[in-house]
Order: structure tokens, then C-alpha cells, then sequence
């Protein structure tokens, strides 16, 4: 078993609790009331109930939500397992997290997802959390650049295995252009908009909210595409799926209730995005209600496939993928939508 994290519950919940009969019973017998067996007894009914590892990301409003409420905290207390958060800056970091197993649970474009699984990292999309319009490319204020036609022989930052990425090699494609058409300057998201901040870049392939952002500075956007964004996708380890079913399903749930949350609230969903991202309220609001489709059905299946079929070539075209066979087995893999379907957002309690 994953020693991270809590995987039979149940039965260990019942372990404990002879251990702890046992250990009482044995105190009894002896008439120790002091010293290293009553230890032991505390200890045994104090059992670690171990990790869930999951991430929170600026583009991933509802992470943000279920983070700032406390409810995965406040749902898993009972069964002993400690709550740890890591940040993702973009879809690579947190794939690169999942690869490691630095975490169980992580936030990523949906090409993403497709190009990790492809090139061998066993993840599956458990959730849906949003179909974004999250990147686009943009240009300074002053810039002279106002297609992407321009854009030949310029300097474009953008992050590789990223949404923003591939919308660029796909607005590349659509205007005549290939990457090497290009120089492309790997930089991660906030190092892009800073790039192109203090011009040492043409251009930038930005991501959301960094790229609303940069916007209420001066910057403009030259192409926009919401067919070029793919699904922001919930993604996690088959093997925590495999040992920890049922953190995975709380893991859901909570998402699910951070949705409704959403709804019910999105000036407060927009301030939580402003107060974690650094933003202007005005500029989280732009994300939250203008640019981010949250409303929609979390269930992974053939909405994305039908997106990511459209991607998979050109992950090959780049390089990123080996062949499109692998991008094809990959396809095939990548969702399981049982969490989804078993979801109980009303299993997961306001935090105390």
C-alpha cells in the first residue's frame, strides 16, 4: 500500500479500536494506570490515518474554494488523515508532481493529461472542473504585432506541455506557420508575462488569470480560440485510485460541492481567486465569470476525447509523443468517470 496515504479505512478503523480494547483490557489485568503501557494504549487508538496530497492552482478556481473552506480537512478529521496542499504553477508542474508522486490529485489541461499519459505516466481525468478559455497569445502595448501571421521570425514565451502551448502551435498551424517559423522561449507562466513585460519577447502564449492580469497592464490579446483551449481536467494516480478509492471519491466530492459553491457564489469565488492570485478583484472577476465555464458536466468522457483527438497529432508533429499509437492507447485510458458518477457533494460538511 501507499504508505502516503489511507486506503481501508473501515477495517483499519475497526483495528484500531480492538487494539485499543485490548491494550485497556491488559492495563486492567495488570493494574498499570501509568507509564509505557498506558502509552501504548493512547498510541494505538491514536493511529496515523496518513496523507492526501492534492494541489491547488490560480486556474482552478474550484481547488481554490475547497482549500480556503477547510472541507476535505474537515471530512477526513474522524479517519485520521492529514490534509497537504501543494501549488501548481502551471499543467507541466503539475504533472511533473504526479510523475514523482509528490502528489496524488493534480490540476491539469487536458492536453496535458493526454501528452503526460501518452509518454507513460499512469494518470486518469476523474473530474472535469472547468472548460476555460484560459490562453490566448498576447503582445505588449506598444507592440506593432496584430496577427499571428506577424509573428513570423519573432520571439513567442510560452510553457511547454501546457495549454497555452499548444494553442500556440495550433494558431501557428491555422495562420501557415510552424514553430520553426518561431523561436519559442521556455519559460514558465509568470516568467512568460514578465518576459514580455519588459520586452524580451515578441510575444507571449499567456495563461489565465496571469494573463488577465498582464492585460489590465497594457497587454493586448492578438488571437483568441476557445476551441484551441482543451478542458481543465482533475487528474490522479491509478495507483492512489487503486489503494485509496475512497479518498479519490472524497477527493470528487468535494469537488462537486465546491461547483454548486461556485454558483452560488461567484463574487466570492472571484475574491478568493484575487486574494490567493495577488489580482485586482476586477481582473479575478474577468476569470471567474467571463473566461471560466465551471457550469459544466464533470463526468470525463467524449466531450474531451472528441477535443483531444484534434490535439493528438500535433503532439506527434512536435515530437512530444512518440507515435500516434501511443497517443491513440492513451486515449483510451485516460477516463474514468465512476468517481463522478458516485458523487456525493452533500457528504462533504461546512468545516467547523
Amino acid at each position: 500500500m501507499n504508505s502516503r496515504s489511507h486506503s481501508s479505512r473501515p477495517a483499519r478503523t475497526t483495528l484500531r479500536t480492538l487494539a485499543a480494547v485490548a491494550a485497556a483490557a491488559s492495563l486492567l489485568l495488570t493494574g498499570c494506570v501509568a507509564g509505557e503501557d498506558s502509552d501504548a494504549a493512547a498510541n494505538a487508538g491514536a493511529a496515523d490515518g496518513g496523507t492526501l496530497t492534492l494541489d491547488f492552482a490560480t486556474y482552478n478556481p474550484l481547488s481554490l474554494i475547497i482549500k480556503d473552506q477547510g472541507w476535505l480537512e474537515s471530512a477526513l478529521a474522524d479517519d485520521g488523515v492529514t490534509v497537504e496542499w501543494v501549488q501548481s504553477a502551471g499543467s507541466n508542474k503539475a504533472n511533473e508532481n504526479l510523475r514523482s508522486g509528490a502528489i496524488d490529485v493534480g490540476s491539469t489541461a487536458g492536453s496535458a493529461a493526454l501528452l503526460n499519459r501518452a509518454n507513460g505516466s499512469p494518470i486518469k481525468a476523474i473530474d472535469i472542473f472547468s472548460q476555460p478559455e484560459w490562453a490566448a497569445l498576447a503582445v505588449g502595448a506598444d507592440s506593432a504585432i496584430t496577427s499571428v501571421a506577424d509573428l513570423k521570425g519573432k520571439s513567442v514565451a510560452a510553457t511547454k506541455g501546457t495549454d497555452p502551448y499548444f494553442f500556440l502551435v495550433q494558431a501557428l498551424e491555422e495562420a501557415g506557420l510552424t514553430l520553426e517559423d518561431v523561436t519559442v522561449e521556455q519559460l514558465q507562466h509568470a516568467d512568460g508575462r514578465s518576459a514580455l513585460e519588459n520586452g524580451s519577447v515578441d510575444a507571449w502564449a499567456g495563461l489565465d488569470p496571469i494573463m488577465a492580469g498582464a492585460e489590465q497592464n497594457g497587454a493586448r490579446l492578438i488571437h483568441r480560440n476557445l476551441d484551441f483551449n482543451t478542458y481543465g481536467i482533475l487528474a490522479a494516480n491509478e495507483s492512489f485510485l487503486t489503494e485509496d478509492p475512497e479518498l479519490a471519491q472524497a477527493v470528487v466530492n468535494a469537488y462537486e460541492k465546491a461547483r454548486a459553491w461556485a454558483a452560488e457564489n461567484p463574487e466570492e469565488t472571484a475574491q478568493i481567486l484575487a486574494d490567493v492570485a495577488g489580482l485586482d478583484l476586477a481582473v479575478a472577476q474577468t476569470v471567474v465569470l467571463e473566461r471560466s465555464n465551471l457550469d459544466v458536466d464533470p463526468a470525463p468522457g467524449e466531450a474531451q476525447r472528441s477535443v483531444l483527438e484534434k490535439i493528438g497529432p500535433t503532439l506527434v508533429e512536435t515530437g512530444d509523443v512518440a507515435g500516434q499509437d501511443a497517443v491513440d492507447k492513451a486515449l483510451d485510458g485516460l477516463f474514468d468517470d465512476s468517481f463522478v458518477k458516485s458523487a456525493d457533494p452533500e457528504s462533504i460538511s461546512d468545516a467547523q
